[in-house]
This record gives C-alpha cells, structure tokens and sequence, in this order.
C-alpha cells in the first residue's frame, strides 16, 4: 500500500471512528460530519491508488464519477445516499437562520450516515489497488 493512499485511509477509518463515538453520545449532526468525511477520504484514497489525483471537491457523487471514469464500476454506490452524506459536509457545520445543526440532525440521520459511510468503506477496501 502506497504511503499516500495508506494516510488517506487511516484517516478515513479514524473518521468513522470519531463518527460512531460522537453518534453514540448522541451528537447527531457531528457524527454525520464525520461520517461524510470518511466516506470522502475513502474515496480519494482510492483515486490516488488509481495513481489519479483526487478533485478538489466534496461531492461524493463527483468522487464516484472520478472513480468511474478511471474504468471501476460503481455500482454499488449508486445505490447509497451520496449526496445526503455530502451535503453532511457543511450543514451539519453551520446554523441555519436560527436553527443550529443540533437541532437538525437526529439519531436518524447518523443512522443512515453511519450505514452509508460503512458501505463506502466497504466498497473502497474491495477495490483498492496495490501500486506495483
């Protein structure tokens, strides 16, 4: 495993981590963010173990298309909510008007985060491919 990509997925698993430690305190809206960013730092590590450079970007869908264009199928994250796990990304952040991202994230949301960040690394860990 290349020294970059092996960061990238470290952090990625560190991530989830932290995810299921503030998701079980019941800090809904930072469990989703960091569930977003595993799945995010999943995902660039493996365009960088495609030796392609990962965008600058945090769409999950755009890292999906990236991956796919580099000729893996994709299928399997077709099916998961990449772009409710995006936008994860800075709602969960920031308030909103008056509302604070606390108040609108729930043990749902980090439920269904959880479960997609969980298939993204999944499915990177399937794929990964060695430098030679």
């Amino acid at each position: 495993m290349s020294q970059r990509r092996d960061a990238w997925m470290r952090q990625a698993q560190s991530d989830f981590d932290v995810g299921a430690l503030t998701q079980a305190k019941e800090f809904h809206s930072q469990a989703c963010y960091h569930y977003s960013q595993a799945a995010e730092k999943a995902l660039k590590g493996l365009l960088i173990s495609l030796g392609t450079l990962p965008p600058y970007s945090h769409s999950l869908d755009r890292l999906a298309e990236a991956i796919r264009e580099q000729g893996l199928d994709t299928t399997a994250l077709e099916a998961l909510h990449l772009k409710a796990l995006s936008r994860m990304n800075s709602e969960t952040r920031y308030p909103r008007d008056d509302e604070a991202p606390m108040d609108r994230f729930d043990s749902n949301d980090s439920e269904m985060a959880q479960e997609a960040a969980k298939a993204v690394l999944r499915f990177v860990e399937s794929v990964l491919v060695d430098p030679s």
